[in-house]
């Protein structure tokens, strides 16, 4: 048997976790578990230098703008209507049934880097319904998470469901985000 080696996350896959852990329920009869924050990076320690008090004046850090939150935006009516009817090329699809998570993960991100680099605009990702136990699936639930994080934010600019032909509920429509420099 052998013993599993024990991997750090990086920030982005830590940003990722704790968006999916937040955005689940605990099993009938269990308590939530705390998600307990990242801790902050501890400043080094600077050799103190000893200055008379009337020299130094009272200074106040300037207020730090507030973060802006990452929304990510629903098509325009327009637009999807016209990819609905075919009007507007759906020029590329990748299927995520049966696929973990982190499968999934990978997969998505991987396609949507290439159709960035090769300058495709819409795309379909098909996720399935999954009613497993009554539910809706967990790659329904997680692939719009996973689109307002920080890796997929450079190439999405926007989503929604995709018609009912082209997979109703268990589909999403993602516009992608124009080349720069192209």
């Amino acid at each position: 048997m052998s013993a599993r080696r024990e991997r750090k996350l990086s920030d982005d896959e830590r940003v990722l976790w704790n968006v999916i852990a937040r955005t689940t329920s605990p099993l009938k009869g269990r308590r939530a578990v705390e998600i307990p924050e990242p801790p902050a990076p501890e400043a080094a320690a600077k050799p103190e230098v000893s200055t008379p008090k009337a020299v130094l004046a009272p200074a106040q850090a300037p207020a730090a703008p507030p973060k802006r939150q990452y929304v990510a935006h629903s098509l325009d009516e327009p637009t999807r209507d016209k990819l609905s009817k075919g009007r507007l090329p759906i020029e590329g699809r990748v299927d995520l049934h049966g696929m973990t998570q982190d499968e999934a993960y990978s997969l998505l991100l991987s396609f949507l880097s290439r159709a960035h680099a090769g300058g495709v605009r819409y795309v379909l990702v098909i996720t399935g319904k999954g009613m497993s136990k009554g539910g809706d699936g967990v790659l329904k639930r997680m692939v719009p998470a996973w689109l307002s994080t920080a890796p997929f934010r450079m190439l999405v600019s926007s989503h929604d469901h995709a018609a009912r032909h082209h997979g109703g509920s268990g589909a999403i429509y993602i516009r992608l985000r124009r080349r720069t420099g192209a």
